[in-house]
């Protein structure tokens, strides 16, 4: 049976080596958009606070560590065209509006998250691949935060617009390198 699966999996990858490269690499950027605007339709409204809990996280943070800086950033960047072109693919719709709208600083700040996740965590053990999604959280609630800062001030948007997600991001953080560390060497593969 195991030797049934392991030639299966051993065919899949031959077959997969014969598409070309770059449809393979289009394929893993648009599959991660997409996966983005799954975590955003996930979404869970925050009492007090104009940011919803979300996955995007996950993905965004996932695209970097999986698909290296450049892909990574591009999986971001084709999310957020296909919102601003009015898919509804942000958490509650979709529209050049939405990315102007009180969240608009966190999705701007996806494409550079998914860039620094790739560049620091790839190649490198445990502690750069933890450092790596560290830094991309840190990305995201900067972005966030200066966003939210003009409208509610410094102290009340670090208060609504990053404190409450320390938590279930950190998690996020963890899970990316449970799964992730299991599949980069296999979607590399895939890529190259």
């Amino acid at each position: 049976m195991s030797r049934d699966i392991a030639t299966a999996a051993g065919s899949w990858g031959t077959r997969a080596a014969r598409v070309p490269r770059s449809l393979r690499r289009a394929a893993a950027v648009l599959g991660f958009a997409v996966l983005t605007a799954i975590g955003a339709r996930m979404a869970v409204p925050l009492p007090g606070s104009p940011v919803p809990f979300t996955f995007e996280v996950v993905a965004v943070l996932a695209a970097g560590f999986l698909l290296g800086p450049r892909l990574g950033a591009a999986s971001q960047l084709s999310y957020l065209a296909a919102g601003a072109a009015g898919l509804p693919v942000f958490a509650a719709g979709g529209g050049l509006a939405y990315l102007l709208g009180p969240t608009g600083g966190y999705l701007l700040a996806y494409p550079v998250a998914a860039l620094v996740v790739g560049m620091v965590a790839k190649g490198r053990g445990l502690g750069g691949q933890t450092t790596g999604l560290l830094l991309g959280v840190a990305v995201i609630y900067l972005g966030g935060v200066a966003w939210l800062a003009p409208s509610l001030g410094v102290g009340r948007a670090l208060a609504v617009g990053a404190a409450p997600f320390v938590v279930v991001d950190l998690l996020k953080v963890l899970l990316v390198l449970l799964v992730g560390r299991r599949a980069t060497s296999g979607l590399s593969r895939l890529l190259a």
